[in-house]
């Protein structure tokens, strides 16, 4: 398992990720371009993958306009190997390197991604979009977690 910062040369295996995911699918695929991702990746912030055997499995990018986690998903069939963790812990670490400004992300309730976030430290703050909850994590909250 290879944790590394994603490339543009990335993003058709990310999107091949993104659009294989059973929870939190998008309702159009369309939705989510390349040049977005790109956009993402190398001006509004950083992603990173997650290789196994030359395949990219899960990948996550953080958004430093926004303040938002724009991404984290793994392949299906990957799951429970501590893959979502690994990103999850470099892209906050790059994050708050970058800013000490709360991030926040959003995710369907009832989803095993919402258990992840609330294990993580992640706090509740409401609701967003077309029925999200609503996360944030303050620096403190990270350095907190992360150094225990």
């Amino acid at each position: 398992m290879i944790i590394r910062e994603a490339l543009v040369s990335d993003i058709k295996q990310i999107q091949k990720v993104r659009n294989s995911v059973i929870e939190n699918p998008l309702s159009n695929p369309d939705l989510v371009t390349d040049q977005d991702c790109e956009e993402f990746m190398t001006v509004r912030g950083k992603g990173w993958v997650c290789e196994i055997d030359g395949k990219i499995v899960g990948f996550s990018i953080a958004d430093l306009k926004d303040n938002n986690i724009w991404a984290l998903f793994v392949q299906p069939g990957f799951d429970k190997q501590g893959i979502g963790r690994k990103l999850h812990d470099v892209m906050l670490n790059w994050y708050f390197s970058q800013t000490k400004n709360t991030v926040w992300l959003g995710t369907a309730p009832g989803t095993r991604a919402e258990l992840f976030y609330r294990k993580s430290g992640w706090i509740e703050i409401g609701m967003h979009g077309k029925g999200e909850i609503k996360f944030e994590m303050t620096f403190d909250n990270w350095a907190n977690i992360y150094t225990q």
